[in-house]
């Protein structure tokens, strides 16, 4: 098969020495997020100035949910391979991705109980034809031997994109958007719940997920994605 279909890089296709794999210049690219970084929101610091440290967004507004891990920035080779797997039914990079999620959420697996997605709108799920926060959570389920929950949390509301808008719209448009069914109480009573997404922007779509899940009974909820967006100078 190797002969017939050599391998290549997930991004840009060139040649690689096993499948589903980064060439080196793709690798160096992705710009990954590692300590030191907030204890609660997963932004990275300029400078190491010990563990436990919290970030002064994370103080000012504390997010619903405890803790957030994301692999890398939002940005270049980590842009385009979520737009691939969102966008151009690219559901074999969930594979790749997932399994670096794993390394990345090495600190939150051990205490999780169970793994729930954030779920999409029956109508997007309908015109997207899959969840790629779903794909993503299977591959770090399997690979960490942590119970999958994929409809433990619904999305009852259908919002409008969250493209463009400010972080209050964000907040706004997504009130009352998810909901964890009587049926799934059972999944998530009195239990730490790790959301599974591919990328964290401004953390409202996270915040609103969790603060469902916490009214359903989690006992915490704690995030992990494969992107986020960063700031500069955060």
């Amino acid at each position: 098969m190797d002969i017939v279909y050599p391998p290549s890089c997930i991004a840009c296709q060139a040649a690689t020495g096993e499948a589903q794999a980064l060439c080196p210049t793709c690798w160096g690219e992705m710009r990954f997020i590692e300590r030191p970084y907030c204890e609660r929101l997963g932004t990275p610091f300029a400078v190491d100035l010990g563990e436990g440290l919290v970030s002064p967004a994370a103080i000012a507004d504390p997010p619903v949910f405890a803790r957030a891990r994301a692999v890398c920035r939002f940005d270049g080779t980590a842009r385009e391979l979520v737009h691939r797997l969102k966008y151009g039914d690219r559901t074999d990079l969930a594979l790749t991705m997932g399994r670096m999620m794993i390394q990345a959420g090495r600190e939150l697996l051990p205490d999780t109980d169970v793994i729930v997605p954030v779920p999409l709108h029956r109508f997007r799920l309908w015109t997207r034809r899959f969840n790629q926060a779903a794909a993503l959570a299977q591959v770090v389920s399997r690979g960490s031997a942590v119970p999958l929950a994929p409809l433990a949390l619904a999305r009852v509301k259908r919002t409008r994109q969250q493209v463009g808008l400010t972080r209050a719209q964000r907040a706004d448009n997504l009130q009352g958007a998810f909901r964890v069914l009587p049926a799934a109480r059972p999944q998530i009573e009195g239990r730490r719940v790790l959301l599974v997404d591919d990328v964290l922007t401004t953390g409202a779509t996270g915040n609103a997920a969790a603060r469902a899940l916490l009214r359903g009974g989690a006992r915490a909820v704690d995030i992990l994605t494969f992107a986020r967006v960063v700031s500069d100078g955060t």
